[in-house]
């Protein structure tokens, strides 16, 4: 007996083992995470035969700014260009690193799609999480996660719930393998209804070893091994073994001949995993770009706030000189005392006009530095000045191109269009599906199995004498030689009890409404679809015109601008030479020095929104990344190794600046004159 059990034992012992050791062994051979995971290849069996059974290890978030930073750092200020930015924002903005998540996920339904699994879908809407950079607002995006609408553009059903047709189809079985087992001890007590015996208790004892084995192919086919092990021993005659082994195996393959057959059915969540990793990577373009354009505008409100505060500072001190020179006539009798109250209230309204432009700034510096870092709590970017050390500079002529050609480029380069065309393509796989799903499932299907019968003859089995009926082979009368668990092993193949056989199995769903349902959806949502990329591209070309609009108009505006500051400052001088002859009024002379002011500020909100224009039209036409040299991979890495290179921008001087040139020139003293007698 002890000969009998030892492979039941073995195998027990084998699992047991590997049972208590998976544990320890996994957290001591779990492979690392590293710097750019690959999520779409699983972990191998080999070296580690149980490293697919090891959770991942995905690092936690980098929430610490780049060495950049630092590097910009000078004394105590952020000496910020427009290049340097939008270096910081590609490494470092939370928006771009929510969204480089996306790239991951996408990769691990690739990874679920290989194996026979259903795709989950990734999130493809755009983050906007960061302030500033918008039109009119410093919010965020809309939608959950702060994300816009993704792929497809179709708006949420009633109560917000609505479930698409993609995925349906024939079910598919799964490529991986699959090994089951099942080691099963039973011990059963049960009293004899015989006549003789009735009322006797007798006892069996079962264990059992199973083992199966199944996986399907993307051809529809499906293969199963089963192979089943049972020990039993019993205390009553009823048995010739006891212990008695009875193992058997079946072969099973089977074959879709019409739903579900051929590869196209079965193979359609791999194709759409591969598609929307694509759709992953366009719509990271669209994230990269999005930022960009975002920091672009949120640096020209920077140095629109920073010049602002200039012209203010340069009022507050023509107001404040005008007043001084207002006092010195008064002491001498040649202005009159109200004078120096109209001068009083005017620098008292330049001077909150200087708040208001200083707050604003502040806030715009507070807007930047959240842009371009992942954590405000570093105290030496919390406490620090920005200081864009890039102004605006309007070119002599705008070099746009011809409006046709800009729609072109944008048709081929919008990444809004691609995801479009991408899902177009998902969805006509959906189609194909959901055809195939219509037809009657049936099957073809082979097997082919065997069983044996092995033991020790039952000690307790005790033959008659005479034997009654008189037979030399009777029931017990005849020694049974013993058969080992090696021999019955032996029997399953050579064809002592074999089983084999074929069939066909067919299942006909009667009126079949829910596939018909799906069939027809499916051919109505890709006909939506097809809409809605033509409506997008009859929006491209209107974003594109509109854009071009914009700059022509925002550039005239910016020549009227020049030409307002130009007619104020020779205003002022005119009628500040007229003062100090006496021709002139002080009234004149400080609505002069507003008009110069305002002039001012008008010209440099021109020239922003002029630069937001060229921004917008970048963004519209596609070319954002090309124009300024960003390379995609570097947003991908989270590591900017080639800098981006933003024309149409000049540097700075900080010594010399161009504020000068909108300042108005220092107000004259007019001669004092003998009072009137």
């Amino acid at each position: 007996m002890q000969r009998l059990t030892s492979p039941l034992r073995l195998i027990a012992s084998c699992v047991l083992t590997v049972a208590l050791a998976l544990p320890g062994l996994a957290q001591q051979t779990a492979p690392k995470a590293t710097a750019q995971p690959d999520y779409s290849k699983p972990f191998a069996h080999f070296p580690n035969p149980f490293a697919p059974y090891i959770p991942h290890l995905v690092a936690e978030p980098n929430l610490s700014n780049t060495p950049r930073i630092d590097q910009l750092m000078q004394n105590g200020k952020l000496m910020l260009s427009m290049n340097d930015a939008i270096a910081l924002a590609l490494e470092n903005n939370l928006d771009i690193a929510i969204a480089r998540y996306n790239l991951d996920i996408a990769d691990t339904d690739l990874l679920r799609a290989k194996s026979g699994g259903s795709t989950r879908g990734v999130n493809t809407g755009v983050v906007q999480n960061t302030p500033g950079g918008g039109a009119g607002s410093i919010g965020g995006g809309s939608g959950a996660g702060g994300t816009s609408t993704g792929t497809g553009g179709a708006g949420s059903g009633t109560s917000g719930i609505v479930t698409s047709t993609s995925g349906v189809g024939s079910a598919i079985a799964s490529f991986d393998p699959i090994v089951t087992g099942t080691l099963q001890s039973e011990r059963t007590t049960s009293l004899n209804n015989f006549s003789v015996f009735q009322g006797a208790k007798s006892t069996q004892n079962t264990s059992v070893a199973n083992f199966g084995y199944q996986q399907g192919f993307q051809t529809g086919t499906n293969l199963s091994v089963a192979f089943d092990n049972t020990r039993t021993t019993v205390t009553n005659t009823s048995s010739s073994y006891s212990p008695a082994l009875t193992p058997t195996f079946r072969f099973t393959l089977s074959q879709h001949l019409l739903q579900g057959f051929g590869f196209m059915p079965n193979r359609r969540f791999i194709v759409t995993a591969k598609n929307n990793r694509k759709i992953s990577d366009v719509a990271f373009r669209l994230q990269v770009i999005t930022t960009v354009n975002q920091i672009q505008n949120i640096y020209w409100d920077l140095v629109n706030a920073y010049e602002d505060v200039k012209v203010k500072e340069r009022s507050v001190q023509l107001a404040n000189k005008t007043l001084s020179d207002n006092k010195k006539q008064v002491e001498i009798g040649t202005l009159a005392p109200i004078e120096i109250v109209r001068a009083q209230s005017d620098a008292s309204t330049r001077q909150q006009d200087l708040i208001i432009s200083q707050t604003n700034l502040q806030l715009e510096q507070l807007l930047m530095k959240n842009a371009i870092s992942r954590s405000l709590t570093d105290a030496h970017l919390a406490d620090a000045e920005v200081v864009p050390v890039d102004t605006m500079e309007v070119p002599d002529k705008d070099t746009t191109g011809a409006t046709e050609d800009l729609v072109k480029e944008a048709l081929m380069n919008r990444a809004e269009l691609s995801e479009s065309r991408i899902d177009l393509t998902n969805r006509d796989i959906t189609n194909k599906a959901a055809k195939n799903a219509l037809l009657p499932s049936l099957d073809v299907f082979a097997f082919y199995g065997g069983s044996a019968l092995g033991g020790k003859q039952n000690p307790l089995c005790v033959p008659t004498v005479p034997p009654s009926p008189p037979n030399p082979q009777g029931f017990c009368n005849t020694p049974i030689p013993t058969r080992s668990y090696g021999d019955t092993f032996s029997d399953l193949f050579n064809g002592t009890a074999p089983d084999r056989g074929a069939g066909v199995q067919l299942t006909i769903p009667i009126r079949n409404r829910a596939a018909q349902a799906d069939q027809i959806r499916s051919q109505l949502e890709y006909r939506q679809a097809q809409m809605r990329l033509n409506q997008l591209e009859n929006q491209v070309r209107i974003e594109v015109r509109n854009a071009l609009f914009t700059v022509q108009q925002d550039r005239a505006r910016v020549d009227a601008a020049k030409a307002g500051v130009e007619l104020a400052k020779q205003s002022l001088d005119a009628e500040t030479k007229k003062y100090a002859l006496g021709a002139s009024t002080n009234t004149l002379v400080l609505q002069t020095q507003r008009d110069l002011t305002q002039g001012a500020t008008n010209l440099v909100s021109a020239m922003a929104a002029y630069e937001k224009a060229r921004v917008e039209l970048d963004r519209v036409t596609g070319k954002t990344l090309d124009n300024l040299g960003i390379q995609l991979d570097d947003a991908v890495k989270g590591q900017v190794t080639k800098m981006p290179s933003v024309p149409g921008t000049i540097k700075l001087d900080p010594v010399v600046q161009r504020y000068e040139n909108m300042a108005p020139p220092p107000a004259t003293t007019p001669e004092p004159q003998a009072p009137p007698q």
